[in-house]
Formats: C-alpha cells, structure tokens, sequence
C-alpha cells in the first residue's frame, strides 16, 4: 500500500455539518476501495492566494491516507465529481505524519497570541 497526503479545499459558504458530511462520504470511499484514513484534520476556514471560481476563502481538510494506487483513481473522480469541492492535492509520501500539520500550528499560534491580545 502507498501512503499519500490528501488536501481538500471546500466552498467557504459550506457549513460544518456539510463539511463533516463530506469528509466522512471521502473517508467511506477510500475505505471501500482497501485504504485506511490515519488522520483527519479541519484546518478551518483560510484565505485562498487567489480566487477560485469566485470564492476568496476556503475550508481546507487534511487526511492521511494508505492505500492501493487504484484507489488514488477513484478518489480523484469523488472529489473531481463533486461541485462543493474547489481544489484537491493528493501527495505521495514515505512516512505518515500523525503529529499537527505546519497548517495547524500556525492557527494554534494565531488563537493563542489573538487571546493574549484581550
């Protein structure tokens, strides 16, 4: 099995529920295609470096995934078919990192030195 890094970034007017929902619809797929999910991570709602199709902000979704190289394909045509989902990046690594992504520390930080400020 291969290990890859998949990143999802998810229309801003979408609401937690909704976001949770389709994780949990990508999770389903990669598991029913012999994969295993290791980490889910909801980074929050983030400035986007340019717009796409008209949205400034997005949801991001971290998952750690194992799987067989066909199941990559599928999940391309999941998030590929879905309208609420932007962008994607799928990243193939050689260990899985179950420690907080960079992209989480960093919102750490920001609520941390944000709480410091009151």
């Amino acid at each position: 099995m291969s290990l890859y890094e998949v990143v999802i970034i998810v229309k801003p007017d979408a609401s937690a529920s909704h976001i949770e929902m389709l994780t949990q619809s990508l999770v389903s797929c990669i598991t029913d295609h012999s994969g295993e999910v290791t980490k889910t991570e909801f980074c929050g709602l983030r400035h986007l470096a340019y717009p796409i199709k008209n949205n400034r902000k997005g949801h991001y979704v971290l998952l750690n995934v194992s799987i067989p190289g066909d199941g990559i394909k599928e999940i391309e045509r999941f998030v590929g078919l879905n309208e609420d989902i932007l962008r994607f990046l799928i990243v193939n690594v050689e260990t899985l990192d179950n420690n907080p992504s960079a992209l989480m520390k960093r919102v750490t930080k920001e609520v941390s030195q944000d709480a410091r400020r009151y």
